[in-house]
């Protein structure tokens, strides 16, 4: 099984006094049960139900007192009540909205027993009469693995030390950005990993990426509140892997004739099944800045691996040397985004990009990367510091004198001035580090 770094979020979870019932959001197959299961083993008696299954549903849905369901969970699952170090997992809550709110009786009737729900687009398929456990539980995301998650699976030690370590010696350099540029072909999906890892053969993966393809376009009947929307949803979904990582506009998106108010109530819909992630850009240089939801959003996929296959550069990635430069330059700053994005576990991770005030502006920054009180801009670049004209145009007007370059070269800190003559200090930071951006960044400042 892959490593995931998200057990170390459910160790903190578990180890708190004033823990509540965990929900786990996550688009299908990025391995939320199996995490779960990972994590299980750590306990005394491990309890999983499945809300597929009728008999385990029903637990919740008869006319049955809090004490009667949890009888009722530790007599089907032949466990007992008296055991303390209990873990119960509830998957496929979402096939349950009776299940999911009778989650806030776990926290206030039994604290000592620890539960985690798994399930996707929970807040759709809620029934609005049922009462939601807003602030009677906790949240926490999975998403596709990370490229720091592909080599602990990979088992390299050595260069994941060099990685913490920050002192990446030559040689090192070259055989992480060949790593990097490998995973940057394949994406993160757990099943996708596992097998190339395994056999270490690109093209067997065909068949994994049209059955997680297909697997999603099944889903798409659950999440459409009408058929109309069914309609948009599955045009979304087919047409969004051919502008991933580019920003878009809602009306008539991917050719089609749909309006801007019923596009963009669907793609909301399947932001919710995290299936997809728009960013919205910032005019602002400090924070907190103001998203500006009615300027056009970029559009990020789920994962850059599917977005390769379903646009055909995947052997156009492998015969490069240069990532930057695939598909327009849009693959890398598309795998810089999910590679962001994993670096937390929040359901709702803050990223965003930023563009000039002035609607005539040219000018834009790829990324904004929170750092202790400033926003620091990220270019994902391959060229000269020189040639980064919107990165000058943020330092200028900017009340910090940092910024930072991603790229394919070396871990390096470069003094630098903008067109203007005002000094920064640009931090040149190679791809393979983004899960480490904080430490590298304190590194390298102080």
């Amino acid at each position: 099984m892959i490593p995931r770094l998200l057990i170390q979020e459910l160790h903190k979870w578990s180890a708190d006094s004033q823990r509540k019932p965990l929900i786990l959001r996550g688009a299908r197959q990025v391995g939320k049960t199996t995490v779960i299961r990972q994590f299980g083993r750590q306990y005394d008696q491990y309890i999983e139900l499945n809300l597929e299954k009728t008999e385990h549903r029903l637990i919740f849905e008869r006319d049955y007192s809090f004490e009667q369901i949890l009888d009722a969970i530790f007599f089907l699952s032949d466990a007992s009540r008296h055991v303390p170090n209990t873990l119960i997992f509830i998957d496929e809550i979402q096939n349950s909205p009776e299940a999911v709110s009778k989650l806030r009786f776990f926290a206030e009737d039994a604290p000592h027993l620890q539960v985690i729900a798994a399930g996707s687009l929970l807040e759709s398929l809620i029934d609005k009469t049922i009462s939601f456990p807003v602030g009677r539980v906790n949240y926490l995301a999975l998403r596709p693995c990370s490229f720091y998650e592909f080599l602990l699976a990979s088992g390299d030690n050595k260069l994941l030390g060099y990685i913490d370590a920050q002192d990446i010696p030559d040689y090192a350099h070259d055989r992480l950005s060949e790593l990097f540029r490998r995973y940057t072909i394949i994406g993160g999906m757990p099943e996708v990993l596992q097998h190339y890892i395994h056999y270490q053969d690109m093209s067997a993966l065909r068949m994994i990426y049209e059955r997680l393809i297909v697997s999603y376009q099944d889903d798409i009947e659950k999440y459409a509140s009408t058929n109309m929307q069914g309609h948009i949803l599955r045009h979304i979904l087919l047409a969004s892997f051919q502008y991933a990582g580019s920003r878009i506009t809602f009306e008539k998106f991917g050719e089609s004739n749909y309006r801007s108010r019923d596009m963009a109530e669907a793609f909301r819909t399947l932001e919710k099944t995290m299936l997809l992630k728009l960013i919205y850009p910032v005019t602002g240089l400090k924070m907190p800045a103001e998203i500006k939801t009615r300027r056009a959003p970029k559009l990020i996929m789920l994962d850059t691996g599917l977005v390769n296959f379903s646009s055909g550069t995947q052997k156009q990635l492998f015969l490069s040397s240069l990532i930057d430069e695939g598909y327009k330059g849009r693959i890398i700053e598309h795998i810089v985004a999910q590679e962001l994005m994993t670096k937390t576990h929040s359901v709702q991770p803050a990223l965003n990009f930023w563009v000039r005030e002035s609607r005539n502006s040219q000018a834009e920054i790829d990324f904004l990367f929170p750092y202790e009180d400033m926003l620091l801009p990220v270019e994902v670049k391959s060229g000269p510091s020189g040639s980064l004209r919107s990165l000058h145009q943020f330092m200028d007007a900017a009340p910090h004198q940092i910024a930072i370059r991603l790229y394919a070269g070396p871990l390096k800190l470069e003094e630098a001035a903008t067109q203007n003559g005002k000094p920064f200090r640009l931090l040149n930071i190679p791809y393979y580090l983004i899960a480490r951006l904080e430490d590298v960044i304190t590194h390298i400042l102080y």
